[in-house]
């Protein structure tokens, strides 16, 4: 029981690193972005394609994933993105889906359709157990680093987000861009900076999720529902709703699919559909917000 909780809230740490960018961009720019998949499926190739042809280290393809996916996605809101801005959220839908398509389409020609494997370190392949019976605590060590690492992440963007004159500088951008410009922010700026962080958070997730989830060119469609739901349950106003939203989710559906895996989707859903009729804003939810 208490290795299903671990490996549940591993992915569950996983899942927001992942989603954290769709859950600014989409609260804080008010911007849908269903290519955030892509993002993250372009750090897992820079991964593996640094690994398995150039042999460099995995622990330095993670910050390289994350610079490189961090670099696409500022030429791409700078490009792309930004005439979009104040469009209506369907244009917004149908543009980012369409580049997902885009991307799925262009990996799968340029690199092919093959699963792709992740080599991970010796001392990152073993196993901790604590405990005995239905008690012991199972700790893959690989696991156990994305905690580790994820969680540092959440204490650094939360900090980022509520105690930095940037975090400020974005709040007020978001409240009235005028207002924010008249003041001597770069609105501009600010939002390239914010678009780039969670696209390089997307594909460090995608370097660090290649080995757990599996890394093919299907990628960002078939994970779209996932940072989607973390999105949506968790709502959009803090990070510390997507935060509790994707644990709940890590664990459900590890849990679900150990003990009833035919069910399991089913029961996802329905734990979905039921926290959004209680809370149909999501979980967190500033003062004042509708």
């Amino acid at each position: 029981m208490l290795t299903i909780l671990f490996d549940g809230i591993a992915y569950g740490m996983l899942l927001f690193i992942l989603a954290v960018g769709l859950s600014v961009t989409m609260g804080l720019m008010n911007f849908i972005n269903l290519a955030h998949g892509a993002f993250a499926m372009a750090g897992g190739y820079i991964t593996v394609l640094l690994m398995q042809r150039m042999d460099v280290p995995f622990l330095v393809c993670l910050p390289l994933a994350f610079l490189g996916s961090a670099l696409l996605g500022g030429i791409l809101e700078r490009t792309l993105y930004r005439p979009m801005y104040g469009k209506p959220h369907l244009d917004q839908v149908l543009f980012t889906i369409g580049l997902t398509f885009m991307a799925v389409a262009s990996v799968d020609y340029f690199i092919g359709s093959t699963q792709q494997i992740v080599q991970l370190p010796e001392w990152l392949k073993g196993r901790t157990e604590i405990g005995e019976g239905a008690w012991m605590l199972g700790m893959g060590h690989y696991r156990l680093f994305i905690v580790l690492v994820c969680g540092a992440l959440t204490i650094g963007l939360q900090y980022v987000l509520a105690n930095t004159r940037f975090g400020s500088r974005l709040r007020a951008s978001v409240d009235d861009q005028r207002v924010a410009s008249g003041l001597g922010i770069n609105v501009n700026v600010v939002f390239l900076s914010t678009f780039a962080v969670g696209s390089g958070l997307a594909g460090l997730g995608g370097a660090l999720g290649a080995e757990v989830l599996g890394l093919d060119p299907s990628f960002p469609l078939k994970f779209m529902i996932y940072f989607l739901i973390v999105v949506a349950v968790g709502g959009t106003s803090s990070i510390t709703g997507p935060l509790l939203a994707a644990l709940l989710l890590g664990i459900a559906d590890v849990a679900g699919k150990y003990y009833i895996p035919k069910m399991g989707a089913f029961i996802l859903y329905s734990m979905m559909i039921a926290i959004l009729i209680w809370r149909p804003q999501g979980l967190f939810v500033r003062k004042g917000g509708k």
